[in-house]
């Protein structure tokens, strides 16, 4: 009886599951609207002339002018950093140990 019961509830919960998640994908945006959600989709067409070129067409391959310091400028420095607490590592500085 006891597993009748626990088939049921499982049965409940799954359906319940299943109803929010269909929910959800009737909720969430189209294909078409992509271009609104941000995140790491590039901002511009991969190729200049924003279709794919053909086969066989000859690629050039322009390589950045930027030293990589340049181009990944790296962070200003902080006026002080505290020593680190245990499972820090960034941001501040380790303790002198053996």
């Amino acid at each position: 009886m006891k597993l009748l019961a626990l088939a049921a509830a499982l049965t409940f919960v799954a359906g319940a599951a299943h109803a929010q998640t269909s929910a959800q994908k009737a909720e969430s945006p189209a294909n078409n609207d992509a271009s609104k959600l941000g995140g790491y989709a590039p901002s511009a067409p991969l190729f200049s002339t924003g279709t794919t070129p053909p086969p066989g067409t000859q690629v050039v391959f322009v390589p950045s002018t930027q030293t990589p310091t340049e181009a990944f400028p790296p962070p200003a420095p902080k006026e002080s950093y505290p020593v680190c607490k245990r499972g820090q590592f960034d941001g501040c500085r380790q303790r002198g140990g053996r």
